[in-house]
């Protein structure tokens, strides 16, 4: 990322990748990776112009904020804003650089955020009771 920004358009996204003044855009990017055929030092040239425009109204950028003053060295806020920027990345029409790794973090913030709910772990302790 060139720089990171407040954005003054953004109203319902969190943040948002945009392409810097001669940076390309997610499309040339794109056909600039199927064109390098494993050469990819001009794409990295390249992919280094991205702004990050972060929308400071958002309640996800109000609650990564609030986590890094609290605890600024937080494993949780540091995983939690890689997956914004993955995400951003994404529906900003750019792709992730590795998509499994991107998956393994989507799939770790679920289990986070589900943690237990809807009875799983009742029904665990009820099967290992019955056993």
């Amino acid at each position: 990322v060139a720089k990171v920004q407040v954005s003054k358009r953004l109203s319902s996204s969190p943040c948002v990748l945009v392409s810097g003044k001669f940076g390309w855009s997610a499309n040339m990017e794109r056909l600039m990776r199927a064109q390098t055929l494993g050469d990819t030092s001009t794409l990295e040239f390249m992919r280094g112009r991205r702004i990050l425009e972060v929308n400071p109204d958002h309640p996800i950028i109000k609650d990564l904020n609030a986590a890094c003053r609290k605890s600024p060295d937080s494993s949780d806020a540091k995983r939690a804003v890689e997956l914004l920027f993955d995400t951003a990345l994404i529906s900003s029409g750019f792709t992730p650089d590795s998509p499994a790794e991107l998956g393994g973090k989507i799939y770790e913030m679920m289990a986070m955020a589900l943690g237990g709910r809807w009875g799983r772990f009742e029904e665990e302790e009820t099967e290992a009771s019955e056993e």
